[in-house]
């Protein structure tokens, strides 16, 4: 099975460069003695080591890897991460996360990235997430492809089993780094694979392959969820401020909820969310009065109900901003902290001579402000304003109202006061306000 043309038949058609994870142990080397036996690709083949930090062998690792590398005539990249965790994260996963964020600015379009994980790695994997009480989405394990970067990654030894993996390395005296970390079982997926995996196999010797047919069928589940989860999103999604619509969604049954939530951390970026969690959306947002306007908050987001819409976004980061600016003249463009004002000709707006013949700053919300706009009778509180156009109450901290000689001229590229509009002939200026979205923001 682990043949030239195994690897061939895995890469996609028009591959450019391959890049390998190659940690110097036995399953990296095994794949990268296997690329570097195909001349066709052999020079598209680049073996990247990264450096955690973690282990005072890393350096001599680093040797033996490049040593290996170019003695079977493939480039050598080594990349040095930081994979130090804080109290109560896994080092596993600050590990991985660490290595990923390095790995993948190397790749272009038409690259792939190539890991070693075999099929008992894919075992432990579907175990250790059904251990946590994953749903179809975790005990579908690791998938063999992948988009990454702008490229994509690929596990070409996904079913083939450690054995055959191990006859290939003594069948062609590979001689590989063994990590004594490895035999560390304070973690979870080394207390499996030294302590419990053994017995199983005992009494299940093909538990690999079984394990691993259960994981592609909870795969093809995830895939049909997921299709069904962006149909049920769809009509609900607003992409402007990527809230959900709550009248819709309530006329879901339960699980279809679920499956809406789910798939709208996903559009988010998110972290999927606990079953707990998307109870308690359910529950308490969805299904609180009107009139309320609950929330949920944890440390790397915040859900909100306004009005008729369901919003998310970094609870760490709202974007609001506070003081006040000087806007200099002759300048065209003023950055804020979290946003950014330009200015633009258009064929109504604030009066060119009497914007370059003031003084202009720019500051934002105290409260009971007003503002007379073109068209309407008398003075407005901004606060009124705000909710005619339904912008939710969080955000509102955020706008930057520009002041003209001391008084309120425009908000954002929202209003502009009917005191400062210019007339027809005259050359006249809009505001373009450039935000940061916070809830594209969270990761």
């Amino acid at each position: 099975m682990l043949t030239s043309q195994f690897i061939l038949s895995i890469l996609p058609q028009h591959t450019e460069k391959i890049y390998l994870a190659f940690s110097g142990g036995k399953d990296s080397h095994v794949l990268l003695h296997l690329l570097s036996s195909i001349p066709d690709i052999r020079h598209k083949v680049t073996a990247v080591y990264v450096n955690h930090g973690l282990q005072s062998e890393a350096l001599a690792w680093e040797k033996h890897c490049q040593a290996i590398a170019l003695g079977v005539h493939v480039d050598f990249h080594c990349l040095t991460v930081n994979a130090h965790k804080e109290p109560r994260q896994s080092q596993e996963e600050v590990a991985r996360n660490a290595r990923y964020q390095a790995l993948q600015p190397l790749l272009a379009e038409k690259d792939v990235l190539l890991l070693a994980q075999h099929q008992e790695d894919q075992l432990e994997t579907v175990l250790l997430q059904l251990f946590r009480g994953a749903g179809v989405q975790g005990l579908a394990g690791m998938p063999l492809s992948t988009g990454f970067g702008k490229g994509q990654m690929i596990r070409p030894l996904l079913d083939v089993s450690q054995a055959a993996i191990s006859a290939y390395a003594e069948q062609h005296n590979l001689h590989w780094i063994e990590d004594p970390s490895n035999q560390d079982n304070t973690f979870d997926r080394n207390f499996l694979r030294n302590q419990i995996l053994p017995q199983l196999k005992q009494r299940w010797p093909a538990l690999d392959k079984t394990v691993s047919r259960a994981a592609r069928h909870c795969a093809q589940s995830h895939f049909l969820n997921a299709d069904l989860s962006r149909q049920l999103l769809h009509p609900l999604y607003d992409k402007e401020d990527q809230s959900l619509a709550i009248q819709p969604l309530l006329e879901l049954d339960d699980n279809q909820q679920y499956l809406v939530i789910r798939q709208w951390f996903a559009m988010l970026h998110l972290r999927m969310p606990s079953e707990k969690t998307v109870i308690t959306i359910v529950a308490e947002v969805l299904g609180a009065k009107p009139s309320a306007n609950p929330e949920i908050k944890n440390k790397r987001y915040c859900i909100k109900r306004y009005r008729k819409k369901l919003y998310c976004f970094k609870a760490d980061t709202m974007p609001r901003e506070e003081g006040e600016q000087h806007w200099k003249k002759g300048f065209e463009q003023l950055a804020l902290k979290h946003s950014t004002l330009t200015l633009c000709r258009a064929s109504t707006g604030i009066s060119r001579a009497l914007w370059d013949s003031s003084t202009v700053w720019v500051r934002f919300r105290k409260g009971a402000e007003k503002i007379q706009l073109p068209g309407r009778q008398g003075h407005h509180t901004l606060k009124k304003l705000f909710q005619e156009i339904a912008m939710p109450p969080w955000e509102r901290g955020s706008i930057p109202l520009i002041y003209m000689n001391g008084e309120l001229a425009a908000v954002a590229d929202l209003w502009v006061s009917a005191d400062f509009m210019c007339d027809s002939e005259e050359e006249c200026l809009q505001f373009k306000w450039n935000r940061t979205n916070a809830a594209q923001e969270v990761k």
